[in-house]
């Protein structure tokens, strides 16, 4: 197995590390936005199969540093896709997109419960047919790389599988404040139960926002089911989720992990962030239909789990 990285990101020297110690890894270190790096690492592996999950995944680095956010999504996904057309045409290609491609949905009718807002029209959540509408540098630069992905299966033939993911969470995630929203809030949970002086934390709008999370676990079963039932999904695109049983807002989230850790956690409210959608939970069908994939891991066990990877000191000064 073959492994692009440029090592910028929080927590990736040790995922190296211990992917190394899983057996045979040949890593090469480079950038996406190095076309060169790119063309040299798909010419050496010659791949047949290729899961893009290189990205900026922040919105709010997106906002501060849009040229950034566009050279790693959307130059680093052409430049592979050229190295692909160019030394490898028959390797199967599946991209991490994401649910940001779809905008700030504010064109359907929310309800406010006491906990989460509520779409009425969706209510498995929503599928594929919702009109794309890049909001926000982060929506613009994901879903320009998105239609590459799907462009060059009908313009090239090129076997490619866009996933348009919710929150993942799990094992191994180094999880910052702007990414990786279940692990952060474990982790200040367990800092205020462990801490009498912990401070509080704050979060941005009422709370009520609400997401389907998903296990990664999951989410690897996902890539490999799809794999093998690529002649049914290549050149499609499917929103991988959770899906409605595994979705949570924040207070809905911060209510468990009080309950389980006997905590009342103290945090503060602040302006909701700009292009933050009220509501996502995706409609899994199409994913059960097309590959037969549903996830299997409830947020509950999900949630113990990642208490286990960040109670034990993984991301001991990283998740903060």
């Amino acid at each position: 197995m073959t492994v692009l990285d440029n090592l910028s990101r929080t927590g990736s020297t040790e995922n190296l590390a211990w992917l190394r110690t899983l057996g045979l890894l040949d890593f090469r270190c480079g950038d996406m936005r190095c076309r060169d790096d790119v063309e040299a690492a798909v010419r050496h592996a010659a791949p047949e199969v290729v899961f893009h999950v290189a990205g900026q995944v922040a919105m709010t680095t997106s906002l501060a540093h849009p040229r950034l956010d566009f050279e790693v999504n959307v130059s680093g996904t052409l430049h592979l896709l050229e190295a692909l057309r160019a030394f490898a045409p028959d390797a199967k290609v599946f991209f991490s997109s994401t649910n940001k491609v779809y905008g700030d949905l504010e064109q359907f009718p929310y309800e406010e419960t006491s906990t989460r807002y509520v779409c009425p029209r969706y209510p498995q959540g929503f599928d594929e047919q919702v009109p794309l509408d890049f909001r926000s540098p982060y929506g613009c630069s994901k879903g320009a790389a998105d239609q590459y992905m799907l462009d060059y299966y009908r313009q090239y033939g090129l076997r490619t599988v866009v996933f348009r993911h919710s929150s993942v969470y799990g094992g191994r995630q180094f999880s910052t404040a702007d990414q990786g929203w279940i692990g952060w809030f474990v982790d200040q949970a367990l800092r205020q139960r462990n801490k009498r002086d912990a401070a509080a934390f704050s979060i941005s709008g009422t709370g009520k926002q609400v997401r389907d999370v998903l296990f990664i676990s999951d989410l690897v079963a996902c890539y490999f089911q799809a794999l093998g039932k690529l002649e049914h999904c290549a050149g499609e695109a499917f929103n991988i989720g959770g899906g409605q049983s595994n979705s949570l807002s924040l207070l809905e989230l911060f209510e468990w992990l009080g309950t389980r850790l006997g905590v009342d956690l103290r945090y503060s409210r602040g302006p909701a962030r700009s292009s933050d959608q009220k509501v996502f939970v995706a409609d899994i069908s199409k994913a059960k239909e097309r590959f037969d994939w549903t996830p299997r891991v409830d947020y509950v066990a999900g949630l113990e789990s990642m208490i286990g990877w960040v109670e034990a000191g993984k991301g001991e000064g990283r998740n903060a």
